[in-house]
């Protein structure tokens, strides 16, 4: 009776000899290791490899484990966890002999792959196969003899996996050609005979993942999608499981890691409706997975989500009408420091973006809940609530249009919202919220079409906060209460694209138009450039220009039924 789990150390002599013979699932994640996790690899052997006192044996070098599901009795067996590193292993194998002579090589080669026999009418055999999409590009560049040399003179790549993949083969070149041939040989020799791993096998699927999920040495850390990853299409009938992996990877590759373990949460969100109160894997097996068969989950759910999220993260909705205007309201939700706006916009557009029109007044109202959260300083817990009711009321499909919809402000939140606008708005809100609100400003004064892509954007006092008595200021603001009372609000502020700069603040206004406010006279915000029509800053300058933004972030956000609170 076969055993249900077996370990062994071995060493890459015997890894990459007769008894193993690699599989990277289609199902599992892409290549990931940077130059980073490369450098730090190759340090550890080489320290390792010159680590011998006179006269003793070399002492072996551990790398950590690798999980297969490997039957007892044939040497094919597939990768559950230690793809990265059984890849780098290989890649820093073939830049060795790739900086040695073809006879120095040639043993290297044997470890890289078995070559076939004409006469025995055998075919090349591969210790290691990449995933499918990857499979070619690893053996004609990696594998093959000759393949590394064109590898480090390829150009930028398209995928994640061969950029990094062409990236550590650029570092490991360069570091190998830095030294000796005598020591390329030795850091070969120690590699192959002093470095071990220590395998795990087991013959079925399900004791792998088990295992996959809690032993991952050295290895990037797992993503709760690489274990989603390895549940769902794991649990595919072999016939589609090549199809479906090619769904989920080309999702993954569009989105990025980092977005699409986003999205995986955002989905959690729009399942869960409440606070999050245990990871995202494990709620999302609780409240997503176990909704829908592995197909149907990833047909109907991930994919169709996945491609919505891409739209509204990039602001890039298309329609033959309002696309432009819902883009506009989406590039102002993406501006916020908080995303818990997006579940409730991925149900809704998922469900209604062949209908522009509702598209375009359920992303205007949204755009205007969350900058009011913003402008209230809603906490998370008030965040997450609201949202989640509102996703509620669209799946449920009830009116949003309604006074009693989360998607509404009452009229206390429009006076609440007003309140902070029409205030000292600089000292309530932090610096992030200002700077958002002030920008939403921005673009409504200019109708439109500004652009705000600086590497710098600052909130700035027009009538400064500390001035000197004898002073223009001090003239125009003689009364020093009153002047507190104004220094904060909306109509004492501008924005700039550079930082703030202390002694510039508290120049005369003339000087501070000309060198702080504009460059050449002019500058890209239309609120500074109001600034910059004025002759004098006076306390009638700043109450009308007060009114005015008021007004227009009153009718723009909808805040007029405040009045009957």
């Amino acid at each position: 009776m076969a055993s249900p789990l077996s370990a062994h150390e071995q060493p890459i002599s015997k890894i990459f000899g007769g008894d193993y013979v690699f599989e990277i699932p289609g199902f599992q994640r892409p290549y990931a290791w940077t130059v980073e996790q490369a450098r730090d690899l190759l340090d550890d052997l080489w320290d390792a490899a010159r680590a011998k006192d006179p006269g003793e044996e070399q002492s072996p070098y551990f790398l950590g484990s690798i999980v297969l599901i490997k039957p007892e009795t044939v040497p094919d067996c597939q990768v559950v966890d230690g793809q990265q590193r059984l890849t780098t292993i290989t890649l820093l194998l073939s830049a060795i002999r790739a900086n040695l002579s073809a006879d120095e090589g040639r043993d290297i080669t044997q470890l890289i792959y078995e070559k076939g026999s004409q006469i025995l009418g055998t075919q090349d055999r591969f210790r290691l196969a990449l995933r499918s999409r990857d499979l070619e590009f690893f053996q004609t560049y990696v594998q093959r003899e000759g393949g590394f040399t064109s590898l480090v003179a390829l150009g930028e790549q398209n995928s994640d996996s061969r950029q990094n993949l062409r990236r550590n083969a650029l570092y490991f070149d360069e570091r190998l050609k830095e030294m000796t041939v005598a020591a390329r040989l030795t850091l070969a020799q120690f590699m192959v005979t002093r470095c071990f791993l220590v395998v795990v096998s087991t013959p079925d699927l399900d004791s792998a993942y088990r295992i996959f999920s809690i032993l991952n040495s050295r290895g990037l850390p797992l993503a709760p999608g690489d274990i989603l990853k390895a549940e769902i299409v794991g649990a595919i009938e072999d016939s589609q499981r090549d199809a479906y992996t090619r769904k989920w990877e080309d999702l993954e590759e569009s989105l990025g890691r980092d977005q699409f373990s986003e999205l995986l949460s955002l989905i959690r969100m729009i399942y869960r409706k409440a606070k999050p109160k245990g990871t995202v894997l494990k709620e999302f097996r609780e409240h997503v997975a176990q909704a829908y068969k592995p197909r149907q989950l990833i047909d109907e759910v991930i994919v169709p989500i996945g491609d919505v999220f891409a739209e509204l993260t990039d602001s890039a909705y298309v329609s033959s009408e309002k696309a432009e205007i819902v883009n506009e309201h989406l590039k102002w939700l993406n501006r916020l420091e908080f995303n818990d706006w997006l579940p409730p916009a991925l149900a809704f557009a998922v469900r209604h973006r062949s209908q522009p029109r509702k598209m375009e007044t359920f992303f205007r109202d949204l755009e205007r809940l969350a900058y009011s959260m913003l402008i209230r300083k809603s906490s998370i817990n008030d965040r997450i609530e609201k949202f989640s009711r509102l996703t509620r009321d669209i799946e449920n499909g009830d009116d949003l249009s309604g006074t009693k919809s989360a998607l509404q402000l009452s009229q206390a939140e429009q006076a609440a919202t007003y309140k902070v606008l029409s205030g000292p708005l600089y000292d309530t809100l932090a610096a992030r919220a200002r700077s958002a609100v002030l920008l939403r400003l921005d673009a409504l004064m200019s109708g439109g079409g500004a652009s705000y892509d600086y590497d710098t954007i600052t909130v700035e006092h027009v009538l400064p906060q500390n001035l000197k008595a004898d002073s223009k200021w001090a003239e125009w603001f003689p009364d020093a209460q009153k002047r507190l009372e104004v220094v904060h609000s909306l109509g004492n502020l501008a924005l700039l694209t550079r930082k703030k700069n202390a002694s510039a603040s508290n120049w005369e206004f003339d000087r501070k138009k000309k060198a702080y406010f504009a460059k050449d006279g002019v500058s890209p915000f239309v609120l500074t450039t109001q600034v910059l029509e004025h002759n004098d800053w006076t306390p009638a300058v700043v109450a009308a220009r007060q009114k005015q933004l008021c007004d227009k972030l009153e009718a723009h956000w909808r805040l007029e039924s405040r009045k009957a609170a």
